[in-house]
């Protein structure tokens, strides 16, 4: 498996800060192009990917292929700037300079921030053209993409989701039934005491303490799947901290400061490493894992989460390509075709499949690319097929970094024996709607 362009997307999207930037303009500027669609003018296009070598090789491959089929068109592609997450604010700068991109690969944290700027596209009407087939993207890829409800920027670049996977050399050694897909908190908790062998420092499960967006994303499924709600209908109001999100955290401080099953991870990443080396039961992780499980030589399995009676909602952190405006039709319509061309099962299978990240359309989960990834690293298929528990989307407001700060401050107090489930929920959620309010 190719290193995973999930893995990278997911972190960095995952790693958010208080101080994303604001990116509101009042319109956009400079000269007006062709105001009448002409589908055989010239057209040149640029591409910000924000890729490594693999992933661009491939991507260029592709570009290649669709200024072949359409002469008219080229395509100037680049990763657009150094690092990935470098590229808000080079988007930030040149939305003020007049200097950015047709298409922009970004995060779906920045999704709203990027519809705030007025530059991106409104593709809603083209989307519910039958041959886009949008519905086969998942629910929270699609809620990324339009991001306040109102406009369809662009389209999913990356979609992922995190199920169980569990250590069989530890379930083997404690005698312990491995997980399946039917499993409720309860035996998830009750797995989890008796795979704890603290004489010996293994631990039944893993959960990340250091208060990032790892700490948050990981509670949202225990929220969702419990009938809670991130924010208000309205996106002002914080809604984690009412009956559903309290007991969520009651639960899992149940195991952790109670049960003591819990690794406490303090760095976002050694859960994983631990898991790899026998020292850990059971993480909740996606398909990004699974490389350096079999790197690790690790005897694994995979299920979906564990639920809630028949409720086994995962988390996803879609990303996609952004649309942008340039005030002429051509550049606007070229856009969208090669978008649209890129994300169709044909070219997915080998961009996001070939490179280990699950596919973005349900109807490619029973392609040959699919089977060869499953074949390859056992569990990608569970991770594919997970995709149906993927319901809904992490907020994309700009107030969601401050709220993430919030309760992944709150989760990491609780889980340590610091605080107490509904006060600590509480003070975040004021803290919260004190900037989404802003």
């Amino acid at each position: 498996m190719t290193t995973p362009l999930l893995k990278k997307a997911l972190r960095a999207s995952a790693l958010l800060t208080a101080a994303a930037l604001t990116i509101t303009l009042a319109g956009c500027s400079g000269s007006q192009g062709a105001t009448t669609l002409d589908p055989k003018a010239k057209v040149q296009l640029e591409m910000w990917s924000g890729q490594d070598d693999t992933a661009e090789k491939i991507l260029e491959q592709l570009v290649q292929e669709f200024e072949k089929d359409h002469p008219n068109v080229s395509i100037k592609l680049s990763p657009g700037a150094s690092s990935t997450e470098q590229l808000l604010q080079k988007l930030s700068a040149g939305f003020a300079g007049n200097q950015y991109p047709d298409i922009s690969y970004a995060f779906g944290s920045w999704a709203g921030q990027l519809e705030a700027s007025n530059r991106t596209l409104d593709i809603s009407s083209q989307v519910k053209q039958p041959d886009v087939n949008w519905d086969e993207f998942t629910a929270a890829a699609r809620q990324t993409a339009q991001p306040t409800g109102k406009k369809v920027i662009g389209f999913p670049a990356v979609v992922d989701n995190i199920g169980l996977l569990y250590n069989k050399t530890l379930f083997d050694k404690a005698g312990v039934q491995y997980p399946t897909n039917d499993w409720t908190w309860d035996d998830f908790r009750a797995a989890a005491l008796k795979l704890t062998d603290s004489a010996n420092h293994i631990y039944g499960y893993g959960y990340s303490v250091s208060g990032s967006e790892e700490t948050t994303w990981q509670f949202w499924p225990h929220l969702w799947q419990n009938g809670g709600s991130i924010l208000s209908d309205d996106q002002k109001t914080a809604e984690f901290a009412q009956a559903p999100g309290v007991d969520a955290l009651t639960f899992l401080r149940g195991m952790a400061v109670d049960d003591k099953s819990v690794y406490l991870d303090q760095t976002d990443e050694k859960f994983g490493q631990l898991f790899v080396s026998d020292r850990i039961a059971m993480i909740t992780s996606g398909p990004w894992q699974l490389s350096d499980l079999k790197i690790g030589g690790t005897d694994y399995g995979v299920v979906r989460l564990p639920g809630t009676a028949e409720d086994h909602q995962t988390v996803s952190g879609p990303d996609i390509w952004a649309l942008f405006d340039h005030q002429d039709k051509n550049r606007a319509h070229w856009s969208y075709e090669f978008a649209k061309w890129l994300t169709a099962p044909a070219q997915d299978e080998r961009f996001n499949v070939g490179l280990g990240n699950l596919p973005l359309r349900t109807s490619e989960g029973s392609s040959e690319a699919v089977a060869a990834q499953a074949k390859e690293y056992p569990g990608y298929d569970v991770f594919v097929e997970n995709s149906k528990n993927v319901e809904q989307a992490r907020p994309t407001s700009k107030g969601y970094a401050s709220l993430s700060t919030e309760i992944g401050k709150a989760i990491s107090s609780v889980l340590q024996g610091k605080g107490e489930p509904q006060g600590a929920l509480e003070d975040a959620a004021k803290a919260a709607d004190a900037q989404l309010k802003k």
